[in-house]
């Protein structure tokens, strides 16, 4: 079975649209859609791309798509960042009835037994939560007690948006990176999981992406365009940013 692994997509259409089409050209077998769909700019258009992939496709929650369920709600939580309150609630009021009860069904967690892999965890963030903050340098002493319990081959994540692969005690913990909001060089992030586990990257065009994303209403349409697909942030500079908030 060969399994593609989408996290973060964050609304970025064509990010998602170009990931699709390698997908499609290499013939997978499943999709796990692994958390935050939303926000984003073009999030609307995103779930319903996901929704009707023509694929055999799991999901995950993710703290983005929880976060925009409640502000529907007027139930956002405190711990969302003043500067990212209006683009939930952006995204909040696009959404219908039927989303929500579609969004707050995906579990935290999903397990495929994939050959040549072994057995696979899918989460957002850890397996306790779509929230905790871990990079390919936080101390093994800190993660082997959420990972040594899980009797599982392999672990993928996302959430800080940076791939790595790195062993925590017994357990491969791979981080598929991010489709849409990517914290490296541009691009679009992903996992192939088949006889092995491939980080992949996407190419696509980025001045094209950023013009449709400026053409849309979403209130950080400029602050996107350039900060998530034209020059995002280093993984180095956010590996430093994230030590200060590991597992908090």
């Amino acid at each position: 079975m060969r399994v593609a692994a989408l996290y973060d997509i964050h609304g970025n259409l064509p990010a998602l649209e170009a990931v699709l089409a390698e997908v499609r050209r290499a013939g997978v077998d499943r999709v796990v859609v692994s958390g935050d769909v939303l926000p984003g700019p073009m999030a609307r258009e995103c779930l319903d791309v996901v929704l009707d992939l023509g694929i055999p496709t799991a999901f995950i929650i993710g703290n983005g798509d929880r976060e925009t369920i409640a502000a529907r709600h007027g139930m956002m939580s405190s711990l969302v960042p003043v500067s990212f309150r209006e683009t939930i609630e952006w995204n909040a009021a696009q959404l219908t009835d039927a989303d929500e009860e579609t969004i707050s069904g995906w579990p935290l967690t999903k397990t495929l037994g994939i050959d040549g892999v072994g057995e696979v965890l899918f989460c957002h963030a850890t397996p306790r939560n779509d929230t905790e903050v871990f990079t390919a340098a936080t101390r093994d002493g800190k993660l082997r007690p959420i990972f040594d319990p899980l009797g599982v081959n392999v672990v993928v994540c996302g959430h800080v948006h940076m791939q790595f692969d790195r062993m925590v005690g017994g357990t491969r913990v791979v981080n598929a990176g991010s489709v849409g909001m990517p914290f490296d060089a541009p691009g679009a992030y992903w996992l192939m999981l088949d006889s092995g586990i491939e980080l992949r990257k996407t190419d696509y065009d980025l001045e094209r992406a950023a013009k449709r994303v400026r053409q849309t209403a979403y209130p950080q349409a400029e602050i996107f365009a350039t900060n998530s697909i034209l020059n995002p942030p280093s993984k180095q500079m956010m590996s430093a940013a994230f030590s200060n908030a590991e597992l908090s």
